[in-house]
């Protein structure tokens, strides 16, 4: 049933900024292209090859300061990645812009154990304290100040970034993959495309983009259409462009790993040779200690690779801006720098993550904008939005979660976090996505414990973008 559970009538979506699709762009791949060459081996004839194409930056200790946080004992890997925003040359075409910025910073964390990877989002918009960072070269430094995370990118660099994710989190970073994709298509093209799943019809004018329901393999073309778009896929939000576009990472990760890439030489070696013509990392981490690191991941699967975001909600003093939610925030970058993994966190817990459950989201009340208002509070906990209507024919009395049998297990998550709602099931329907239906017995939502951890949770990169 590609409407949902019921039909519901359209709403508007915010406006919003074009280019920032195409950051997104950058980062997704970025970070799926910095997974595959941590744990996907490589042999000696591909070794080569890639060596002449890597490009490196050198980050020396005076740049990150005598106060780095300790390295743990053990052989675990902390690398930074950061997706790259540059205007120049083949990029021109989404607007030509000065310089050279970041909207995406991420740490992929590789355990001793080589049994586990997780990838650590940090939010683009996240208001944190910014530390001193040297000016080197043309970039004029940092003064110590609040301020947004991705500003220490255009003040000091890579380095600078390096020393703020140190400082911020406590964990001692190891190396750092910068990524400038201008040739996403082709990377796209050369693993034989990316599977999506779409709840319904897309027909995105502004995006190019046109595709039907449910589940297909998109080409390097509609992929670049489907990150770009933003009007017509979801909530319309930022934050749920980020949910989507972490999905999009597992997918492309899960299909580098598979045995269809892995066994197929020429696609393997096509992904990786259009994606290290992009890549700069430091110089100790060369193609030669990727492959190291390679041999001792053999047994690592796709189901190993947790996706976090950092625990955050919507800044009261800045709108626009988040902050980071604590104490979960610390405890999460606690587990990353002693090398624990989250999964010692859940301990017993047997409810269905927030992250893994979808939800569609409908106002049925008169009150303009409460969907939105909603969508992102639910957003803040964790649950990944498919779409908002904001528009009631009719005003609805009680507030409820509408489920088909295929989404039961689901239900007991939602309703534990809302003051009031009655789940309601629907007989026939085949989708695990839940219909949240708010109405004028709207409470909201039910104080988050302190010692909540379902933030750490994630999701793997196993995860079904249908979700039915």
């Amino acid at each position: 049933m590609s409407r949902g559970l019921v039909d519901a009538p359209p709403s508007p979506s915010p406006s919003t900024s074009r280019r920032a699709g195409v950051r997104w762009l950058r980062w997704s791949i970025a970070i799926a292209l910095a997974l595959v060459l941590l744990v996907v081996g490589t042999t000696a004839v591909i070794y080569v090859k890639l060596t002449g194409n890597v490009k490196h930056i050198e980050v020396t200790q005076d740049d990150l300061g005598a106060t780095r946080p300790p390295k743990v004992a053990g052989t675990a890997m902390n690398v930074l990645i950061v997706g790259s925003d540059q205007r120049d040359g083949k990029n021109a075409r989404y607007g030509r812009t000065p310089g050279e910025r970041t909207d995406t910073i991420m740490l992929a964390h590789v355990s001793s154990r080589r049994d586990t990877a997780i990838v650590v989002s940090f939010p683009r918009d996240s208001l944190v304290q910014l530390p001193f960072c040297r000016a080197k070269g043309a970039l004029p430094g940092q003064r110590p100040h609040l301020g947004m995370i991705n500003e220490s990118f255009n003040s000091g660099g890579i380095t600078c970034t390096w020393k703020t994710i140190e400082a911020l989190t406590g964990i001692h970073i190891d190396h750092f993959v910068k990524v400038d994709f201008t040739g996403f298509k082709s990377m796209v093209d050369a693993v034989g495309g990316v599977e999506v799943c779409l709840p319904e019809r897309v027909d995105d004018t502004k995006a190019l983009l046109h595709l039907p329901a449910g589940r297909q393999t998109l080409d390097g073309e509609q992929a670049l259409g489907y990150v770009r778009a933003r009007y017509s896929l979801g909530d319309g939000s930022d934050i749920g462009r980020i949910q989507r576009q972490q999905m999009f990472i597992a997918s492309m990760v899960q299909k580098v790993m598979s045995g269809e890439t892995l066994t197929n030489p020429a696609r393997l070696l096509g992904f990786l040779d259009a994606g290290t013509k992009a890549v700069t990392t430091d110089p100790g981490l060369t193609p030669g200690v990727m492959k190291d690191l390679a041999g001792s991941l053999q047994g690592l699967t796709a189901g190993q690779i947790r996706f976090i975001t950092t625990p955050w909600h919507y800044s009261l003093s800045q709108p626009g801006r988040v902050e980071w939610v604590q104490p979960q925030a610390t405890r999460l970058f606690r587990l990353v720098a002693r090398d624990s993994g989250p999964e010692r966190v859940k301990g017993g817990q047997t409810k269905v993550s927030r992250s893994k459950v979808q939800i569609e989201l409908r106002n049925g009340t008169y009150r303009g904008g409460l969907g939105s208002q909603v969508a992102a509070a639910l957003e803040q906990r964790g649950y990944h939005i498919t779409k908002v209507t904001d528009a009631a024919r009719k005003p609805q009395a009680k507030t409820l979660i509408l489920y088909s049998p295929n989404g039961e297990t689901r239900v007991p998550t939602l309703a534990t976090d809302l003051i009031t709602a009655t789940p309601r099931p629907v007989p026939g329907a085949r989708t695990s996505r839940l219909v949240l239906v708010v109405g004028d017995d709207w409470k909201g939502l039910k104080a988050l414990r302190t010692g909540d951890t379902d933030a750490l949770d994630g999701f793997d990169a196993t995860h079904d973008t249908c979700a039915a």
